[in-house]
Formats: C-alpha cells, sequence, structure tokens
C-alpha cells in the first residue's frame, strides 16, 4: 500500500499546469525518516526554473484576479472537499515522508483541509469602504486588491498544513503562487497539485519547486520584480536571509518564524486539566513545531504533582513506526533534528537538570528519540533559550508571579504562550503581560483557520488565518472622487 501511493505521486516541478524535469535534470532523494529508505527521487529546480514559474504565474494571474470572488471560492470549496475525501492518503504521506504518528498525521490533514473551507467563505467578504473626507468633501472609496504573484516557502514539520494556509488566502484574494516545499518533505505538496487541478485551479496558479539549491531559487525570485508577496515559514535565522532579499524589490513580507513558548501553571491550577493541556502543547507533531512548549515553569506548590502526573502521561506513550497501530510517537524528521535533541539534553544534564524519564536515543535505523522530562532546569541551560523541537520538556519551578512573566518574556521570541489558572481575571492580565503573539488560556492548541495566527518580535510578521490571512495578499488602493 505504501509503495502503491508513493508511486502515484509526481515527482516533477509543477509549473504552469504541467510536470516538467529541472532544467540542469537534478534531481534529489526523499527519505522515510523511521527506516532510512528512500522514497522517492524529486526534480530539484534551479534558477532558470525559478524564473520559469514566475513566468507561468504572471501568465494566469490576469485572468484568475478577474474571476469573481464566487468563482474562486466555489474552486476551494471543491478542494475542500476533494481533500477530505482522500484525507487518509495524504496523512499516510505526511507520515512516510515527516514521521509523525498516524492520529498526529490525521489531525494535520483535517486541519489542512479546514484552510480550503475557510476561504472558500473568506473569498466572498473582500469588502472595502465609502466615506466623506471631511475638510474636502470628496468621496473615498477604498478598495482591496490582488497583490501579485506569491512566493510560498513552507517548512517539513507541516508539509501539507503550512502549503494549504498560505495557498488557500492568496488564491481567495486572486493572487497566483509558487510554493517551495521544504526538501525534508516536498511529496505531500506534489500530491496536492492533481487535487487542485480537479477542483478548478487553473494552469500557472499553483506551481511547485522543490529544490536542494533553495536559496538560490527563492532569492531569484524576490529579485523579480513581479513577485510582491513573500510568506515564509520557518527558522528565525533563514528568515531574516529571505527579509533581506526581499527588501531589495520591496517585497512583502509574511514571516511566521522560531518560538520559545513557555508554559506556565500557577499554583490554583487545574492539575489534570494543565496536563492534558501540557501533552498537547509539548507532543503535537513531536514536539517538532514553533508553538511547542519549550520551558515549562510551574509553581512550587503544584510542581511535584504536576511533574508526576505529566511523567506518567509521557510515559504512557509509545514510540515506533509512525504508521503502526498504536504508535504514539513516531522519528524524528531527521538525523540533524534529532542529533540536537541528544545535544540539548546532555548540555541541560552537564548543568545541573535531572532526567525523570527517558534521554537515551534508542539504537538501530530510523532518527528516534523517546519522549523526556526534564526538572530542576537551570537558565543556563541551552534548552531554555533554542527551541528543543523534539519530545522533550523541560521544567522548572517558580513562586513568584512577576518572576514567572519577567522569565517567560526575557526571550528574542514571542510566538506563543500557555497558561494554566483556575482564575479567569488572573489568566487574562497575565496573558496581556506576556509579550507573544497568542496565548493558550487553559489550553494546549490555539492553531485554527478562523484565528490569527502569528508572533511578535523575532517571531514573525503579519498573520495567517482568519480575515488576516488573506489580506497578506491584498493591497489597499484609495480613490479620491467627487460627483
Amino acid at each position: 500500500m505504501n509503495q502503491q501511493l508513493i508511486n502515484s505521486v509526481p515527482t516533477d516541478l509543477y509549473i504552469g499546469g504541467e510536470w516538467r524535469n529541472a532544467s540542469d535534470g537534478g534531481r534529489f532523494d526523499v527519505y522515510n525518516p523511521a527506516d532510512e529508505e528512500v522514497l522517492a527521487s524529486v526534480a530539484s529546480a534551479t534558477i532558470e526554473d525559478a524564473i520559469a514559474a514566475v513566468d507561468a504565474a504572471e501568465a494566469a494571474f490576469a485572468d484568475w484576479a478577474g474571476r469573481s470572488p464566487r468563482e474562486r471560492g466555489e474552486i476551494l470549496r471543491k478542494a475542500f472537499e476533494l481533500f477530505t475525501a482522500r484525507k487518509e492518503d495524504f496523512a499516510r504521506l505526511i507520515t512516510l515522508e515527516n514521521g509523525k504518528a498516524r492520529a498526529d498525521a490525521m489531525g494535520e490533514a483535517t486541519y489542512s483541509a479546514e484552510f480550503f473551507r475557510w476561504y472558500a467563505e473568506e473569498a466572498v467578504r473582500n469588502s472595502g469602504d465609502f466615506g466623506y473626507a471631511p475638510a474636502s468633501g470628496a468621496r473615498i472609496v477604498v478598495q482591496h486588491k490582488p497583490a501579485g504573484i506569491g512566493v510560498l516557502v513552507t517548512p517539513w514539520n507541516f508539509p501539507a498544513a503550512m502549503g494549504t494556509r498560505k495557498i488557500a488566502p492568496a488564491l481567495a484574494a486572486g493572487c497566483p503562487v509558487i510554493v517551495k516545499p521544504a526538501s525534508d518533505t516536498p511529496l505531500t505538496m506534489l500530491a496536492l497539485m492533481p487535487l487542485l487541478e480537479e477542483a478548478g485551479v487553473p494552469p500557472g496558479v499553483v506551481n511547485v519547486l522543490p529544490s536542494r539549491s533553495a536559496g538560490k531559487v527563492v532569492d531569484a525570485m524576490l529579485h523579480d520584480p513581479r513577485v510582491r508577496v513573500v510568506s515564509f515559514t520557518g527558522s528565525t535565522e533563514v528568515g531574516r536571509m529571505i527579509l533581506r532579499s526581499a527588501a531589495d524589490c520591496i517585497v512583502n513580507p509574511s514571516m511566521e518564524l522560531g518560538g520559545n513558548a513557555p508554559l506556565i501553571v500557577f499554583d490554583d491550577a487545574d492539575i489534570d486539566q494543565a496536563v492534558a493541556g501540557a501533552m498537547l502543547a509539548k507532543m503535537r507533531n513531536l514536539g517538532e513545531a514553533c508553538t511547542a512548549a519549550n520551558r515549562f515553569y510551574v509553581h512550587e506548590k503544584v510542581k511535584d504533582a504536576f511533574t508526576e502526573k505529566y511523567v506518567a502521561a509521557m510515559n504512557a506513550l509509545t514510540l515506533g513506526n509512525g504508521l503502526d497501530d498504536g504508535v504514539d510517537v513516531g522519528p524524528l524528521v531527521n538525523a540533524e533534528s534529532r542529533d540536537k535533541v541528544v545535544s540539548l539534553v546532555a548540555d541541560a544534564q552537564d548543568k545541573g537538570a535531572k532526567v525523570v524519564l527517558g534521554g537515551v536515543a534508542p539504537d538501530g535505523k530510523g532518527f528516534f528519540y523517546p519522549p523526556t522530562v526534564l526538572t530542576d532546569v537551570p537558565d543556563d541551560a541551552d534548552m531554555a533559550s533554542e527551541e528543543i523541537f523534539g519530545p522533550v520538556a523541560a521544567i522548572q519551578a517558580f513562586t513568584d508571579e512577576d518572576e514567572v512573566i519577567k522569565k517567560s518574556n526575557d526571550t528574542e521570541y514571542g510566538l506563543i504562550a500557555y497558561v494554566f489558572t483556575r482564575d479567569l481575571a488572573r489568566g487574562m492580565k497575565v496573558s496581556e503581560r506576556l509579550e507573544f503573539g497568542m496565548v493558550g488560556l487553559n489550553r494546549g492548541l490555539v492553531s485554527d483557520p478562523a484565528a490569527p495566527f502569528g508572533g511578535v518580535k523575532q517571531s514573525g510578521l503579519g498573520r495567517e488565518g482568519a480575515q488576516e490571512g488573506m489580506k497578506e495578499f491584498l493591497e489597499t488602493q484609495y480613490v479620491s472622487v467627487e460627483w
């Protein structure tokens, strides 16, 4: 079944509605992180291919932008229906190239489809404004027009959802796009293209360029004056490089970058609720998410009770191939990711942290790392300031509210924070003091197509999802008129 699914996925570049080889014939292998076996060989786009994709998007732009919002919305609705009907296949493909367990992959597939449904409904809500200028008496007419070609750079941790979260609002706004998927996980996005064709997306409106020369390919497109939007999800370090490239042609950036999420458990929290929320916040996608809880701050009065129940919940998880029944935790995406987790745990131990669960990578094939819990993690441990991006919880105790808020904010990142308390007034006051774009208050999961997703400080620019997601692909035009 797995090989049949892989064989059904096109592996060339998708440009202007056609599948083609890279201009230099280059290809690269995609691996299964569970057994390190090659899944497929995929075409590797060059700068020449990138310009061809921009040409195709330009040729498709006028027709797509000129279609009625209702027509674009109906195509997106059809994409939602087709994706939903095939989400089990997409979930299996996600697991094959990313490693996440089946239940996690099914959750991503469902989430991915929802962006098509949400923006099918938002496509018809591109409202403008009308008013009078108080001083001159002229009429003020404001409309929002498609910005132009968008370059979408997506990460490996959510191979379907990060693509649909960008493609759907762009198409709703009337913009053609070029998707550069992560080279670890390009198959899911390539598999999406026949579905979009079936839904009615015209040739050239969505193009896909897998590439091992990602930096050069993206840079070339951002220096083409026809490209007007770049939407990137990934590390802050790479985001800075993309912003530098975008600056030369003043390309509008939407950046969803790194995180260092604190999870705060106050002494009045419902411990069972806090443990359940912490499991979601930490273990969704094996912790390989920018939203993953990175620093656990638990009040001294409830630290022992929380730790005992949390360790029991983590210990109950089963490690193995994500395709197998009963497996909760699959492999990390590649050797580099696993080795980073190993290094962070070793550093914390050297600085005084105690490993109370896990902490040792198993021998054998696959990039596995077990669910791990550390307590008494010092502030100078590397995992207190770097994204762990793995199934490791780092617990510290606190006693003072002001102290924990200060420590939570003491990071260059500001994507998301989690707060657990029975006192809603306290929770809201703490949320307002936290320097993060999103807060999960008594919740371990905040991602929703209907909500604005994004961070502050060096966690990004702009928002995805909600109405804000479509606005990233629109330009405001004001017309001053008298009659």
